[in-house]
């Protein structure tokens, strides 16, 4: 497999994590721990290279809902706190955050608004 989709992926994750000042060592060192637990998956198979980033994502949102909660929230809705998820689930080559209260777009992944301080 090409490494340059595994960079680029983490760079979106990375980006994402930046914009909700949640790029905390332990952010940036789960989001290390499922690049390289990807490698492996997308060397086992080749075909589902398509799928990474979105992968990546979903699995720095499990890890940080371990210790951070949930992340990313969704700042495009107003009321009760609630989540983004990707989309579609399997991730795809264009993997999107959507809110999962309304079922809105809010952005690509690795484009996520800035939160507000």
């Amino acid at each position: 497999m090409d490494d340059e989709l595994l960079y680029q992926a983490r760079a979106r994750v990375l980006r994402d994590l930046e914009a909700r000042q949640c790029a905390t060592r332990w952010a940036v060192s789960a989001l290390e721990e499922a690049v390289s637990a990807r490698a492996w998956w997308v060397e086992q198979w080749p075909a589902g290279s398509e799928y990474i980033a979105g992968l990546i994502a979903q699995d720095v949102q499990d890890a940080l809902s371990e210790t951070l909660g949930r992340w990313p929230l969704c700042l495009h809705c107003g009321g009760p706190e609630h989540s983004l998820y990707i989309s579609p689930d399997l991730g795809g080559p264009d993997p999107v955050w959507v809110c999962e209260e309304s079922g809105t777009v809010v952005a690509p992944l690795g484009a996520l608004p800035t939160a507000l301080a």
